[in-house]
């Protein structure tokens, strides 16, 4: 075994105190969450009608306030939080160490990827919903103002796309404080409503959501949807515990999100209460005039941040995908080279623009964006409790009754939401189901596609025997240099490397068979990095072992291997690589037209296998074939 090159400590990762990471943490974890009071009450009260009662305001306060304590602080921040995969959070994450990484189950595999995949459709809303929803204050500032909302929508939306590919290190230190200070104002201003009207603490019963949800029929059901809208940001604090850890989360959250979110719906609330009208932005009327201006200001720029951190989440989330063989190669860039989640995926953010800014000019206002808002998060937060029973049983090691009973009442509080969310299908819910149900038929096509590459490429291997035949006859002329042969799969001779023989009669001095494999881990230590085996003279076979947050470098792994004494010469190295085409075959025994055709699409496109390992083009040579499927 040799030791391949030194594996980064947390790559991503933030270093400092608890303190400092708490800090760091509110500019990128709770940017979702934290401009949720733009809308989500006012969203409420649109539901139960234009002059709701003092019952139905209470109740759905009340039903806000317990929301965020029992789906975030005690289902996410407490329990799930408990459960990570090599320090890494999220249902993928989750997923693997549960479906794969433990034992062989395909049920949960589907189940965590039909979750991932609908975090797609919901995350093109949220910076159409957002941005639209701060901007919507300037109707407050001067009523004359409306007709430019939209296009100022759209104007930010497009820069905020557009200057994806710079990165977030440039102007991440900005976060931090700027969400401090968005937070630190969301608690002033509802401390400035609620002692006008003292009354709205009472909400904090839960008997009030109780007796309001019992009481209020149909309407109380569809506002259990809208209600929801206040937890959407919850499965960021998990997936973004591999970057801060578990407790700088759960500080920053109880310490000052949460009580700044409660006390700014209990102010709007309370103003509610005291006869403010609900027709237009709740939120905006908490703010004292001469403010209305620098608030809208902030406020936009709060949610810039909490899309800025949507997306580059879905780059994450992509790249996940990637390395577990869920989705083809795509290109991307590391746009800092202290962090190793600054990445910038150009296919996925100019298809999260089109569709974050088809919603925004589709939908035109927050409100009608509301309607269409969470039904993709409340199915991927259902989906989750059902892999914290299955972790409460097998790492916790719950009894069968108490994990039942635990998880039984998430998954009734999420099947509940997610019901309500359902009747939001005909006024736009289609629309994130619709982006989910396409990622995750991209993903099941692009798997099965590359199981049959796969099996196909077996065919076509020749065992060492053969070569060594050819060699020891001969018949194959040795060169100098180093040869860098890539296969996707264990076997002994690549067909890669036996046409390259077979054909010139002729093999460089050194040669290695690398098998690039992407574990179900999030990282790999450098001594378990990479196994090399000599299987002919001077010919290695070398399997190199990477996470699946972890980007492949084949360069870095031959010079690795020249200071471990094999005798190679790194700048003399030619890297050989398949280009294999995909064709429909013939005896039509193998995939269906439809999928041959996708997947066929998805390999054509995929990005070049040079950038992917970072070998440098000038040295690479691609060697032809057709696969029938």
């Amino acid at each position: 075994m040799t030791e391949g090159p030194k594996a980064p400590t947390r790559p991503g990762s933030v270093d400092g105190s608890l303190a400092g990471l708490a800090f760091a943490a509110l500019g990128v974890v709770f940017g979702d969450i934290g401009t949720s009071p733009l809308y989500t009450l006012q969203t409420v009260l649109n539901v139960t009608g234009g002059h709701p009662s003092r019952e139905a305001i209470l109740g759905a306060m009340s039903l806000i306030f317990w929301t965020l304590i029992i789906i975030t602080s005690v289902k996410y921040v407490t329990l799930a939080m408990r459960i990570d995969n090599d320090g890494e959070g999220g249902i993928l994450a989750l997923m693997s160490l549960l479906g794969v990484k433990r034992s062989k189950r395909p049920l949960i595999v589907l189940v965590g990827l039909f979750g991932a995949a609908l975090i797609y459709g919901d995350g093109a809303i949220t910076p159409a919903i957002s941005v639209l929803s701060a901007l919507e204050g300037l109707e407050i500032v001067s009523p004359g103002m409306q007709s430019y909302i939209l296009p100022l929508t759209v104007l930010v939306l497009i820069l905020l796309f557009a200057f994806q590919y710079q990165g977030t290190a440039r102007i991440g230190k900005l976060f931090g404080p700027i969400m401090l200070i968005w937070f630190v104002t969301l608690g002033v201003l509802g401390l400035r409503g609620i002692v006008q009207h003292l009354s709205v603490l009472v909400a904090l019963n839960p008997v009030y959501g109780a007796r309001y949800l019992l009481a209020g029929g149909g309407t109380a059901f569809a506002v259990l949807g809208a209600v929801f809208l206040c937890v959407t940001g919850a499965e960021a604090l998990y997936a973004d515990m591999g970057h801060f850890g578990r407790w700088p989360i759960r500080v920053a959250w109880s310490g000052l999100v949460l009580p700044s979110l409660v006390l700014n719906y209990a102010g709007q609330a309370a103003i509610v209460l005291s006869g403010e009208s609900v027709e237009s932005n709740i939120f905006y009327r908490l703010c004292p005039t001469a403010f209305l201006v620098p608030m809208v200001i902030l406020a936009t720029i709060a949610t810039i941040i909490a899309s800025q951190a949507i997306i580059t989440g879905t780059f994450s989330m992509t790249r996940q995908a990637m390395q577990l063989g869920w989705l083809p190669r795509l290109r991307i860039m590391q746009t800092s080279a202290k962090g190793y989640g600054q990445i910038y995926v150009p296919a996925v953010n100019w298809l999260l623009m089109a569709a974050t800014l088809a919603l925004a000019l589709g939908f035109k206002t927050s409100d009608s964006l509301a309607a269409a808002y969470g039904i993709a998060v409340s199915a991927t937060m259902l989906m989750t409790a059902f892999l914290l029973f299955v972790a409460m049983r097998e790492i916790w090691k719950w009894s069968l009754w108490l994990s039942l009973l635990v998880a039984g009442v998430f998954a009734i509080i999420d099947a509940g939401f997610f019901s309500a969310n359902m009747l939001k299908v005909e006024a736009g819910g289609w629309v994130p189901l619709v982006l989910g149900g396409s990622v995750y038929g991209t993903m099941l096509i692009w798997r099965t596609g590359y199981a049959a590459l796969q099996k196909a490429r077996r065919k076509t291997g020749l065992p060492i025997d053969q070569i060594l035949k050819e060699m020891n006859a001969g018949h194959v002329t040795r060169v100098s240099g180093t040869a860098v042969f890539l296969t996707p799969s264990d076997l002994d001779v690549p067909s890669v490397l036996a046409w390259h023989v077979m054909k010139t009669r002729a093999l460089h001095e050194t040669v290695f068979i690398l098998n690039v494999v992407t574990e179900l881990v999030p990282y790999i230590s450098a001594e378990g990095r990479v196994t090399v085996q000599e299987i002919a003279p001077r010919v290695w076979r070398a399997r190199a072992r990477y996470g699946f947050m972890e980007r492949p470098d084949v360069p870095s792994l031959v010079q690795s291997a020249k200071d471990n004494g094999f005798p190679c010469d790194p700048s003399d190295v030619v890297y050989y690589v398949g280009h294999e085409t995909i064709v429909a075959g013939e005896d039509h025994k193998g995939l269906p037209r439809l999928v041959e055709a996708i997947f066929g699409f998805m390999y054509r496109n995929a990005a070049p296998i040079s950038d992917y390992f970072r070998m440098p083009r000038t040295q690479v040579v691609e060697i032809g074939a057709e696969f029938p499927l």
